[in-house]
C-alpha cells in the first residue's frame, strides 16, 4: 500500500515519517542520494501497512519553501515547508552577527518570516551588551525577542502559533533548553527518535520536527557554525538586505558590486550612516561567495 506522511526526523539516509493519526515508521529513500528533509511531505510504500516494518519513500511532494546552505562543493538542505525562521543567539557565549546575517539572507530569499531570539536574560550585564549588538536588526524591522529559555520560554509561544518554524543557531546558544521548555517530554521523544534512526552516537547531527499543537510545529536543527550561500546570485544577495532597497539601481554602473566602483549609491549611503558598517561588511563577505 501507499501512504502520505510528513518527515519528522532525519539522520543521514534514515527518516522517521509520521502518518495521519500519529503513527510513525522508519523509512528509506530510493537510490544512493537523497535531499529529503524534515517537513517534507512524502509518499511511502508500505508493504505491510503503516503500523509496522519499514517503508520506502517513493516521492517528495511540492515544497512551498526550502531552507538550505551551500559551499563550492555541495548543497545541504535543512528543512522544508516552513513559514518562519527563528534564529537563537545568546548573551553568552558570544554570537556572530555575520552568521546571523547569513541566516536572515537565506530566509529573505525564501520569503520566510524571521524572528531573532536573544537568550540568557538572566545574565543582565552580558545580556545588555548582546542586545545592543542587535539594535541594527531591530531598526531594520526584524523582530527581536529577549528571554530566558530556562524560565521564560513560554513568552515565545505566541510567536510560534499557526506556523511551521525552524530553529537555528550556533552551538551553545541554548536550543536544547528552549526546545525542552516548550515541548514537555522532548527528551524521551529524542531518545525514541535516536533509537529509531540508529543514530544514538550522533544525536547532534539529526533534525527533528515537534508538534506544538494541531496547527504549529517547530523543527530543531543541528548547531550550525557556518552557513554558506554559494547557491545565491549577486542580485538575490543584494535584494536580501532591506536597507539596500532605496539605493539599488541608482549606482553609475548597472553591474556595480558596491565595492570600489565610482558613484556607488550603496557606498554613498554607507558614508552617510544610512547603512551600518557591520551589515555592509557582511554583505561583502557573502557577495564574495558568488564571485
Amino acid at each position: 500500500m501507499k501512504a502520505e506522511g510528513i518527515v519528522v526526523a532525519a539522520h543521514g539516509r534514515n527518516y522517521r515519517v509520521e502518518f495521519p493519526g500519529g503513527t510513525t515508521r522508519l523509512c528509506f529513500p530510493r537510490g544512493k542520494k537523497s535531499e529529503i528533509v524534515c517537513g517534507d511531505r512524502v509518499t511511502v510504500e508500505c508493504d505491510d501497512g503503516i503500523d509496522s516494518g519499514n517503508g520506502l519513500i517513493l516521492d517528495i511532494g511540492a515544497r512551498r519553501s526550502l531552507f538550505y546552505r551551500s559551499n563550492a562543493f555541495r548543497k545541504k538542505a535543512i528543512a522544508a515547508n516552513l513559514d518562519q525562521l527563528i534564529v537563537l543567539v545568546a548573551a553568552e557565549p558570544s554570537f556572530s552577527t555575520e552568521l546571523l546575517t547569513r541566516y536572515l539572507v537565506a530566509a529573505e530569499t525564501q520569503r520566510l518570516e524571521t524572528l531573532i531570539v536573544l537568550n540568557k536574560r538572566d545574565l543582565p550585564d552580558k545580556f545588555s551588551a548582546a542586545l545592543s549588538r542587535l539594535l541594527v536588526f531591530g531598526h531594520l524591522a526584524y523582530r527581536v525577542v529577549p528571554l530566558s529559555a530556562r524560565t521564560g520560554a513560554e513568552e515565545l509561544r505566541p510567536c510560534l502559533s499557526g506556523r511551521s518554524s525552524l530553529l537555528v543557531g550556533q552551538s551553545g546558544m541554548g536550543k536544547t533548553t528552549l526546545i525542552n521548555a516548550l515541548i514537555p517530554g522532548t527528551n524521551a521523544t529524542t531518545r525514541e527518535i535516536s533509537d529509531a534512526l540508529d543514530s544514538g552516537r550522533h544525536t547532534t547531527t539529526r533534525s527533528a520536527l515537534y508538534h506544538l499543537d494541531a496547527d504549529s510545529s517547530l523543527i530543531d536543527s543541528p548547531g550550525l557554525q557556518e552557513f554558506g550561500l554559494k547557491h545565491l546570485s549577486f542580485g538575490e544577495i543584494e535584494r536580501a538586505f532591506p536597507e539596500f532597497a532605496p539605493f539599488i539601481g541608482k549606482c553609475r554602473f548597472h553591474d556595480c558590486r558596491h565595492d570600489r566602483e565610482p558613484d556607488c549609491a550603496i557606498r554613498a549611503a554607507l558614508s552617510r550612516g544610512e547603512i551600518a558598517i557591520d551589515r555592509y561588511a557582511a554583505f561583502g563577505s557573502i557577495a564574495n561567495d558568488v564571485s
